[in-house]
């Protein structure tokens, strides 16, 4: 999960128009919202059931959805939720950087 720390915050450091991420708790989980801006949707970093770790949005956006659309089976989905991963070394940087960038940018569309 440090791995996909990391690349929040370096995708939020290259996204100007997002403004300073605020890193909180939310459902027990680290949380990265666009406070300042609101220019984005959260996204929370997490252990699902089914293990391993996972990268969540909120399933009421496409986010999850556009994902899937560019990276087809590549990565593996907790439904419109989630990208999960068993290791660290499954974590598709640019595919998830992608997902990111849009989550960060989600309400500037």
């Amino acid at each position: 999960m440090l791995a996909l720390r990391r690349l929040i915050l370096t995708e939020a450091a290259n996204l100007p128009r997002v403004g300073p991420l605020t890193e909180a708790l939310r459902w027990g989980q680290p949380a990265y919202l666009t406070l300042a801006t609101r220019a984005g949707s959260t996204l929370r970093l997490g252990i699902p059931k089914s293990g391993g770790f996972a990268i969540f949005a909120h399933c009421q956006t496409s986010l999850i959805t556009d994902l899937r659309a560019v990276a087809g089976d590549v990565l593996r989905y907790d439904g419109t939720r989630a990208v999960l991963f068993d290791r660290p070394e499954a974590i598709a940087g640019d595919l998830i950087g992608l997902l990111i960038r849009r989550a960060l940018q989600y309400h500037l569309r």
